[in-house]
């Protein structure tokens, strides 16, 4: 405390992350000048703040691939959006992240949370009458069979099944899912998730690939982040992709034209078909 006006001021506001005082800055019980800068990646603590605890380094390899994946710089609405609103609106550069944050967060990357949470689910399913989880492809396509059963007749579609662009097979899961075991993080959520992909045709009518997005999911759950929280990690990964196509729209304007040539064109679904696009 310290004197003002012959009352008392606080100067310390301290929280579970940590607090500021006139000579220091405490953060995750670190000094943030002296422990932290310089010596903890911005990947590393993101996880930290977010799980309370220090990931270990194979967590960590798992973690900022996820964030790579979703930096996804491609030509998706999330980008016009962002491009177009820098093009116009008075705040250009904030407004242009908070389009394309919104946009991103709302279509795209809930993709991410809805598939973690959905996986969570089912295994949480599975175990609540005391039954173990399985320990062959057989048992985990069985189960996933069943996951799926159980989200088609809720009249929900399943997360991470689909992409408008990757019919074959998107390219980031099977990266992902190579690291996460060469780390020794290839949970259950990852195993269901391979499993659904597998039973895909017989669970839904059609062969569907897994998604960046959904693998993403699977992976953070895996890492025993909370399900609920990793929207906020996709949108963390989303910031540095958004970065990059305004900096290149200063470079190189392109944005009406992806405008008027992309979203002009697009072609819209009704949501009842949504399993046959993307999830």
């Amino acid at each position: 405390m310290t004197e003002h006006t012959g009352r008392e001021v606080r100067t310390e506001f301290p929280t579970s992350l940590g607090t500021s005082s006139a000579t220091e800055i405490k953060l995750l019980g670190q000094d943030l000048a002296g422990d932290l800068m310089g010596k903890v990646g911005f990947g590393e603590l993101a996880f930290w703040m977010v799980a309370m605890r220090r990931p270990t380094p194979g967590e960590v390899r798992v973690f900022e691939a996820v964030l790579v994946a979703l930096t996804d710089h491609g030509f998706t609405p999330t980008a016009i959006a962002a491009r177009v609103t820098y093009l116009s609106a008075p705040d250009s550069l904030q407004g242009a992240l908070a389009a394309g944050l919104l946009g991103g967060g709302s279509r795209f990357l809930g993709v991410t949370e809805d598939s973690g949470q959905f996986l969570a689910a089912a295994l949480a399913a599975h175990t609540a009458d005391g039954a173990s989880l399985p320990d062959t492809d057989e048992g985990w396509d069985e189960l996933a069979l069943d996951a799926i059963a159980r989200q088609r007749a809720s009249g929900k579609h399943v997360p991470g099944l689909g992409h408008p662009n990757h019919k074959d097979g998107d390219p980031r899961t099977p990266v992902l899912i190579g690291i996460a075991a060469e780390e020794g993080v290839r949970g259950p959520h990852l195993q269901l998730f391979e499993a659904i992909g597998r039973m895909s045709e017989r669970g839904v009518g059609r062969h569907l690939p897994l998604n960046g997005a959904g693998v993403c999911g699977a992976a953070l759950a895996d890492l025993g982040l909370p399900t609920e929280m990793l929207r906020g990690f996709a949108l963390l990964a989303r910031c540095a992709g958004l970065i990059g196509q305004l900096a290149e729209e200063r470079r190189t304007p392109i944005a009406n034209d992806i405008y008027m040539n992309v979203d002009r064109g697009a072609y819209y679904v009704d949501p009842a078909d949504a399993d046959s696009t993307t999830s």
